[in-house]
């Protein structure tokens, strides 16, 4: 079997696997009141299931187990016991509420698993700063920063629907796109079938009404593993992306602009909780997609707004990039992007929503215009998904 039908045999495989458990696994939790129940800092009005995070795990090891005998897969069996964990524990969260230092304790615990156990570390700047090779006892414990900061921005990225689905398949698409070109197969397989792990779920989140099932902490801490590896696999020493990209692509800048919004929004969320005198693991409502939805924005332009966004500060990478600068301009232009559309772009609408301005009601007036869920469009679709 030729690569590129492996790579689209694994989509099309996690893609069904994830449509044929989904219903499933709505009627399951509606039947045992495994519901994300609606507080004061929810933004659903009634409950829903909370299980999404199973399918898409299922949906990703499915899709890549049925090729697996075509591609590489060494190192891969740690990653997927590093994903099982992650959605053990991500599960019970939802159902119990575990408190955070025990999830940091679970987490730091998969990021030595990926380092000692798979191999995975962060040991090359790629030339930034005329930094090459890292030594382990710097690479170890970047890594597990690394690892930890990437696995809590994806899962508190997770706030409207089809937010943290819409990030991921736009995330792995990226990833995947440079694996495919540098001709990592492996990697390849891995960022497919999680797309086509996400895809139906998306759906669902987005247009279901009877079928809507929320990813949870099981699906974005699942999600938070393969992006981590995403990122070691792109940075580390020997990596096939490092030896296919010329030396003026900044491979850094690079993963810092495709993760821009979630690691930014949550290190100003962290901030701003630690300034007010709160626990910056204390949960709130200031959220960059808090804010769209304070200003009237519908769930899903506040997911395509938020995608955008992040996409635009790829895009404006990719621009300088091709413009030849240099590895550490190209890394303070994606920061600067980065502040810009959280800390700047937060602050300014927070700025507006207090003082009541012109610009907020014509905010509020186009967001309005954007809620498209009674159109017969948005209907006929939503009935369309609520059957598959």
């Amino acid at each position: 079997m030729t690569p590129q039908y492996s790579v689209l045999l694994s989509l099309i495989i996690s893609l069904l696997i994830v449509s044929w458990i989904h219903p499933r696994l709505v009627k399951i939790a509606l039947m045992k009141n495994l519901v994300d129940v609606p507080d004061g800092r929810k933004l659903q009005r009634q409950p829903v299931p909370v299980l999404g995070g199973i399918a898409v795990f299922f949906g990703i090891v499915i899709g890549y187990v049925s090729v697996c005998g075509v591609v590489n897969y060494a190192g891969m069996l740690i990653v997927i016991m590093a994903m099982m964990i992650m959605l053990y524990i991500g599960t019970m969260d939802d159902i119990l509420s575990l408190s955070p230092a025990l999830r940091f304790m679970v987490e730091f615990f998969v990021a030595l698993l990926l380092i000692f156990n798979g191999g995975y570390l962060l040991d090359d700047f790629h030339g930034l700063w005329g930094v090459g090779m890292l030594p382990g006892w710097v690479a170890v414990p970047l890594t597990v920063v690394a690892a930890v900061g990437i696995i809590n921005a994806i899962n508190l990225i997770d706030g409207v629907n089809g937010l943290s689905s819409g990030y991921c398949i736009t995330a792995c698409t990226m990833f995947g796109t440079l694996f495919y070109l540098s001709g990592d197969m492996k990697m390849t397989i891995l960022a497919v079938v999680s797309v086509g792990a996400l895809i139906p779920f998306f759906l669902h989140n987005v247009f279901g009404k009877t079928s809507k099932m929320f990813i949870g902490d099981g699906g974005t801490l699942v999600m938070g593993v393969v992006i981590t590896v995403f990122v070691i696999e792109t940075l580390r020493s020997g990596s096939a992306c490092g030896a296919y990209v010329g030396p003026e692509v900044g491979l850094i800048p690079f993963s810092l602009a495709v993760l821009c919004i979630p690691v930014f929004d949550t290190l100003r969320v962290m901030f701003s909780r630690i300034l007010r005198g709160t626990s910056p693991f204390r949960p709130d409502k200031t959220h960059l997609h808090h804010m769209f939805i304070s200003l009237g924005a519908s769930h899903a332009a506040t997911m395509l707004a938020i995608v955008l966004l992040n996409t635009s500060v790829v895009f404006c990478w990719w621009a300088l990039m091709e413009a030849g600068a240099s590895l550490s301009v190209q890394l303070y232009a994606v920061v600067g992007m980065g502040l810009l559309v959280t800390f700047g772009l937060y602050h300014f609408l927070e700025w507006h929503l207090r003082h009541r301005t012109r610009l907020l009601r014509f905010m509020r007036r186009l967001g309005y215009r954007m809620h498209l869920s009674r159109t017969p469009t948005f209907i006929r679709i939503q009935k369309l998904v609520d059957r598959l």
